[in-house]
């Protein structure tokens, strides 16, 4: 089993990746999501954890979805089994959770893939919020292309936008474009916050 600092350091290698197959430089993806050239090769070499918000900024500026970050291909391979993955019966694709292999981003935030298999134009996770953690450090919203529905599992998590914020406890859902700006928090202090999300990339 990895241990989280090898999680990162797979993290950071498979963005790199993605950078490079995309023929952009370290310089030109960092100005485009407003970081230092450093702070951007510290993510890539595993010394930096990036926030949520961070994490979906640098893959979309490489034109590639969240879930590229699971698989070790330079591109989105729907048929490429992931790690960890089997296939019992012709065309049925099973996998084992691995708590140990899920990348954890800043704060803690863990983010875990619920399909065997990377499916084009949608994103399945699982996010785990620490308490007292949210989406970005710096209180920073994200926009992003894409129409986002969620259902909160466990704890309550704050969902901020611009316009106002609505809290969802166990049970709760919502759905919204990405394109608007939005943040999640989990506001308490000692209970973590679990929920589902699904993230449908090919709408405007």
């Amino acid at each position: 089993m990895a241990d989280r600092q090898d999680v990162a350091a797979s993290i950071g290698a498979r963005l790199r990746r993605l950078r490079t197959a995309s023929g952009r430089s370290l310089a030109s993806v960092a100005e485009a999501v407003g970081i230092s050239s450093s702070a951007l090769s510290q993510i890539e070499t595993g010394a930096m954890q990036p926030s949520v918000n961070r994490l979906i900024e640098i893959v979309a500026e490489l034109g590639a979805p969240v879930s590229a970050i699971f698989d070790d291909h330079d591109v989105l391979q729907p048929q490429a089994l992931a790690a960890g993955t089997s296939e019992p019966i012709p065309g049925v694709h099973v996998s084992v959770p691995d708590d140990a292999t899920a990348p954890v981003l800043g704060q803690g935030v863990v983010y875990r893939r619920l399909t065997p298999v990377a499916l084009e134009g949608i994103d399945l996770f699982e996010t785990t919020y620490p308490p007292g953690t949210s989406s970005s450090v710096d209180g920073a919203m994200l926009v992003h292309a894409g129409y986002e529905m969620g259902s909160v599992v466990t704890g309550i998590l704050v969902f901020e936008f611009t316009e106002g914020m609505v809290e969802l406890g166990p049970g709760g859902s919502l759905a919204f474009w990405a394109t608007r700006p939005h943040r999640v928090v989990n506001p308490s202090a000692d209970a973590t916050a679990v929920a589902i999300w699904l993230t449908l990339r090919d709408r405007a």
